[in-house]
């Protein structure tokens, strides 16, 4: 506890002076020659009250003096301060993201689907990072920008599928998209998560270039490579094997001083992103600080009470001596 006017307590000093000048006030209505023949007088009710009026008056000075002085209860508190990390999710949309060559729970599951699952987990070990994502096949597809809302997020990131968009694989395109939403970002990190199966085969900008603007802004490139090497369906009846292109994605992720993963499982996947999430911790600085909370009122309560008490106690028969 502390108080805000301490020196008000100096007044704590004139109330045994008070109590002197009041006692001297306060006498009996009679005065008693022989002191044998007042022993000798049942002690009554009023006379045992008697003590009780110095201790109410003393009693609520002190507490009106106290609550002049402002007392103040301090409450420990921490603050957390964060510096989160702003992250663009690029997910891949065309149609080979449909292959069911990942395995869960014993099932064939697709590489979207699998990719949606390991995403959400990630996103939600993030609570303090602004999370946007960029979807994308032959064009970019803004699914969502720079959020903390990542219920929201996850929600809108459910309702993508394959085939919502014209099919191809415009890399650079998504990049640029995911580099000019952080552009403007001041986060002290900020990096871009890509995940696809395929090469760039469409859009106006390659991908290097992409990751050279990336690189110019400080943003890192995260790139991952996925599939487990099955052909993919091109039509009703002919089958083409998968194209990967691990070389370009190497070369944006050397370019913008991130790194390149593989995954060709399920498994791999969630081991990719883990690592994302270790490589990419936000800081967290911890603050103690100490809030003070008034209690005058109550002091000033338990004065009005006391005095109030000793007040009208003294204006009955209790007040005064027997005559």
């Amino acid at each position: 506890m502390r108080f805000a006017n301490p020196y008000l307590l100096l007044l704590l000093l004139i109330v045994p002076l008070l109590l002197w000048w009041r006692g001297r006030r306060r006498r009996g209505s009679i005065n008693f020659p022989d002191s044998a023949l007042l022993l000798q007088l049942p002690v009554s009710l009023t006379v045992r009250l008697q003590p009780l009026f110095p201790i109410l008056y003393t009693a609520g000075l002190v507490c009106l003096i106290v609550a002049l002085a402002r007392p103040q209860r301090g409450l420990q508190e921490s603050r957390v301060n964060t510096e989160g990390v702003d992250i663009v999710l690029l997910l891949d949309l065309s149609t080979s993201m449909d292959t069911p060559d990942f395995a869960h729970n014993g099932q064939r599951v697709t590489r979207i689907d699998s990719a949606k699952a390991v995403i959400a987990d990630f996103i939600q070990k993030r609570p303090d990072d602004r999370i946007g994502m960029v979807a994308f096949s032959a064009l970019p597809y803004s699914v969502a920008p720079l959020t903390l809302d990542h219920s929201w997020l996850i929600q809108r990131m459910d309702g993508l599928r394959t085939g919502m968009l014209e099919d191809g694989t415009a890399i650079g395109d998504a990049l640029a998209s995911a580099v000019n939403r952080l552009r403007d970002s001041e986060a002290k990190s900020r990096i871009v998560v890509l995940v696809t199966d395929g090469e760039n085969n469409r859009g106006e900008l390659t991908p290097e270039n992409a990751a050279q603007a990336a690189a110019a802004l400080g943003i890192k490139i995260y790139t991952i490579g996925i599939g487990g090497g099955l052909p993919v369906r091109q039509g009703f009846f002919t089958q083409a094997p998968q194209q990967l292109d691990t070389t370009v994605l190497e070369q944006v992720a050397d370019i913008s001083k991130g790194r390149f993963f593989r995954a060709m499982d399920l498994n791999e996947l969630k081991k990719v992103y883990d690592t994302i999430d270790q490589l990419e911790k936000t800081e967290i600085e911890m603050q103690q600080f100490t809030r003070y909370e008034e209690t005058a009122q109550s002091w000033l309560i338990a004065a009005v009470l006391f005095l109030t008490l000793e007040k009208l106690l003294s204006l009955t028969r209790f007040g005064r001596l027997p005559e």
